[in-house]
């Protein structure tokens, strides 16, 4: 019920593409249910700071919206899962506490949490389901792919835009916020590189299922980070080239 025609979808003769295909859809069930969670803890911290940083109402609501859009996401990739023979069941991720930042002030604790969530990781989603959806012929998976990949645009345009609003005109914070990015890079090459393993090698005809080879998403992941993101971040007078280059391991 979560997506029409996935009822329809051709059962999968060969053995090793359905588990690929099963595991691939479950992994991006867990980690859109996951983002949901981060979008409403940050939704909550804005609001919590809304009177003091004049953010606005429409900016903290659209925070609301993320969280359910990725919550649908979440029920659609479950829905793949079950539609392949598969069980749309699993732990949910384990990750720590929403980081406050409650050693900088409230707007820095804010533009961290920003820079991660929508600048970084919503950024590099863009690029990599942009092309696994390239990939995919026309059909019911390209058109549910589609409406998660325009959502995450959504996220990621949020991220950049408020950027642009929130940012003061302050060096030292611009500062502050490249280390802080040290520590934010490492988390998201950890983070991307585990969920593309370079022991993923789909056939080719597993692209009509959204399946993608972990190299190929490896090198993407490294183009998105060093040719759009650290970029457009030095735009804004942030040293991300320097934490980049610099980026801890967790």
């Amino acid at each position: 019920d979560a997506y029409d025609g996935l009822e329809d979808i051709p059962s999968i003769e060969d053995p090793s593409i359905k588990a690929m295909t099963q595991k691939t859809w479950l992994g991006r069930m867990v980690n859109e249910y996951g983002s949901s969670q981060v979008f409403e803890a940050f939704a909550k911290q804005c609001s919590h700071y809304a009177t003091e940083l004049n953010l606005s109402d429409e900016s903290i609501h659209r925070l609301h919206e993320f969280a359910l859009e990725e919550k649908r996401h979440g029920i659609l990739c479950g829905a793949v899962v079950e539609a392949f023979g598969g069980t749309a069941s699993a732990e949910a991720l384990s990750s720590p506490t929403f980081p406050m930042h409650e050693d900088a002030t409230p707007l820095e604790g804010i533009l961290r949490n920003l820079l991660s969530i929508c600048c970084l990781s919503e950024t590099v989603a863009v690029a990599l389901i942009a092309a696994e959806r390239e990939d995919m012929p026309a059909g019911i998976l390209k058109d549910l792919l589609t409406e998660i990949w325009s959502d995450e645009c959504g996220h990621a345009h949020f991220g950049w835009r408020q950027l642009q609003q929130w940012l003061p005109d302050d060096p030292d914070l611009k500062n502050r916020l490249g280390e802080y990015l040290t520590v934010a890079f490492g988390h998201l090459e950890e983070h991307e590189l585990a969920h593309l393993p370079l022991t993923s090698t789909p056939p080719p005809e597993g692209a009509q299922y959204g399946l993608c080879s972990g190299k190929e998403a490896r090198a993407l992941f490294y183009a998105a980070v060093e040719g759009i993101i650290v970029p457009n971040l030095e735009q804004y007078g942030i040293p991300a080239q320097w934490a980049w280059n610099n980026r801890t391991t967790p």
